[in-house]
């Protein structure tokens, strides 16, 4: 085990899920090889454009050669286009100048899904469900593979003029937004959950997520915060340097974070918290899910491993790579893994195989002989092997198949466009409740919507048919067959009775989210969330939460 004291400065530069390094090939024959194979690509590329039989689009070419050369590496070493740059800034820093709005396409039709808080678009009066039409005069049907979000981008203080077709309006709607620096928060909610209990939820790892951790931090505490849930489920990850000040946020200065180490090992380092703590005593439970990447896996990895809080959830996505951006030629940039990181209790979670991965993402079983075991600051035995297993594992609930239905033809969200046309007000979203009959009248006006669906009973009784039709025992239980399709075949009406309590909890939610945007949803959601609830349960009982920290 390796809680070292030693103190190293962060890199200068920005350091995305972290990383920073490169490597130099070290003999005349690897210098040849690279200069032969790409006077190769330069001929042959030459060829191309002169004898094709259609005109080639140079940097589409060459976009679409890079993109399939990084991708025999890793998922993470990409390359960014001049015209992407700005896209790879936001993701970055958090910040860019526009409206404020995420717009989707959906049956031909940009819908504004949401809306967020205190932006240019949620002033001007823009609503989620509204039909974005023209953007500046430009029909949006008119324009070959339009991008709403790069017209609505542009000049802080300039206006931008939106036509949009709202729910319930005969006529178009004329909306006049001014643009500004609009910044993604990457804690897009925070608050107390019970009388001493807070929660933050951190979605991001952009260049303030420390300071916007810290800042709920002491505002929970002032309003009587006892325990802390940290929840970093769909964390996709992000700068390293706000991973490492977000752990000193509650482990001791000097205290070591992450090691990374790459090819070339002069660039190998130790990062340490250099800064005094906010707090060492509260009680912290972090909850994680197969969505908990990189970023948000050094957080939990560093909780757990000093003994410092109870982890709850699945097992985190598993990506322990290091990456740093490269300046090319021509405003162009490589974002490239350059090492892996360690843990302090050496662990490295990288997954053993990142490219094959359960269709939800997670790592899934990894078998026992990869394993290796470590310890943490108290003795307790942890593993390697592909992410950050939790403390108390809590199963991931898969969504059944009449509700992914209903969520994936966007049943569920208009029908929230049109309660919300229908309803002027509603309650605050945590005490917010679909009544029987307002559920009833959501049923009714799904008689005539389209959102068929298979069972996986379905599936593997049409598997088995097949399998009997190939291997010839089809004739010998054909009957049977028949009668367990019949029993199994699904009715919509029953499966909306059997499932009422999934679907009208999506159905809340989203409806919540109409009202009082990113917080609506997520308030609505603390009644039904199951990790949420764990949490809640063991810091009712804080002797099992100690025995959970202390258990070898």
């Amino acid at each position: 085990m390796r809680f070292s004291k030693r103190l190293t400065l962060l890199a200068s530069s920005a350091l995305v899920a972290g990383g920073i390094g490169f490597f130099s090939f070290k003999t005349d024959d690897r210098f040849f090889e690279i200069a032969r194979n790409l006077d190769i690509y330069a001929t042959l590329f030459k060829e191309l454009n002169l004898y094709y039989v259609d005109e080639v689009n140079p940097n589409r070419m060459v976009k679409t050669s890079i993109d399939a050369m990084l991708k025999a590496l890793d998922p993470y070493t990409n390359f960014f286009a001049e015209d992407e740059i700005e896209d790879y800034m936001t993701m970055t820093t958090g910040r860019y100048n526009g409206i404020g709005a995420l717009i989707g396409q959906r049956q031909g039709k940009h819908i504004v899904l949401m809306v967020y808080e205190g932006t240019p678009a949620e002033k001007s009066g823009l609503r989620i469900g509204d039909e974005v039409i023209k953007i500046d005069g430009i029909t949006l049907k008119n324009v070959k593979e339009s991008d709403p979000g790069k017209l609505l981008k542009g000049q802080n203080n300039t206006a931008v003029k939106l036509t949009v077709q709202r729910y319930g309006e005969k006529n178009p709607v004329d909306l006049s937004v001014v643009r500004d620096v609009v910044k993604m928060t990457n804690v897009p909610y925070y608050g107390m959950i019970s009388e001493d209990v807070g929660y933050i939820d951190l979605k991001d790892f952009t260049a303030t997520a420390s300071r916007e951790v810290r800042s709920a931090f002491q505002e929970l505490k002032g309003k009587g915060m006892k325990k802390l849930v940290l929840d970093v489920r769909e964390n996709p990850g992000g700068l390293l340097n706000m991973a490492i000040d977000i752990c000193n946020t509650f482990i001791p200065k000097d205290s070591e974070v992450v090691t990374t180490k790459g090819k070339v090992t002069e660039w190998n380092k130790t990062y340490t918290a250099l800064n005094p703590p906010l707090d060492l005593e509260i009680p912290i439970i972090v909850l994680t899910n197969s969505h908990s990447a990189s970023a948000a896996e050094i957080v939990s990895g560093v909780i757990q491993d000093y003994d410092r809080g109870v982890l709850i959830g699945q097992r985190t996505y598993g990506k322990g790579l290091v990456q740093t951006t490269r300046e090319l030629s021509f405003n162009t940039k490589l974002k490239i893994t350059t090492a892996k990181y360690y843990i302090p209790s050496g662990r490295c979670i990288q997954a053993i195989d990142y490219s094959h991965r359960n269709p939800d993402g997670s790592v899934g079983k990894i078998p026992d002989s990869l394993k290796t075991a470590f310890k943490t600051k108290a003795g307790r035995v942890v593993y390697d092997g592909g992410g950050v297993l939790p403390d108390v594992v809590i199963d991931a609930q898969a969504p059944t198949p009449i509700a992914l239905s209903l969520t994936n033809k966007g049943l569920i969200f208009d029908y929230a466009v049109k309660y919300h046309h229908d309803h002027p007000t509603i309650k605050p979203a945590r005490e917010f409740k679909l009544t029987d009959a307002e559920y009833a009248e959501f049923t009714k006006w799904l008689a005539d919507k389209e959102y068929d669906y298979t069972t996986q009973v379905e599936k593997d009784l049409g598997t088995l048919e097949a399998s009997a039709k190939k291997e010839k025992y089809f004739d010998q239980i054909q009957d049977q067959l028949k009668s367990l399709k019949t029993k199994m075949s699904h009715s919509k009406d029953a499966d909306l009775n059997t499932f009422k309590t999934e679907i009208r909890t999506l159905l809340e939610q989203e409806i919540a989210g109409h009202y009082y945007l990113q917080k609506g949803i997520k308030e609505a959601s603390f009644a039904t969330d199951p990790e949420l609830k764990a949490a809640l349960d063991l810091f009712k009982d804080m002797g099992r939460y100690q025995s959970i920290l202390k258990s070898k």
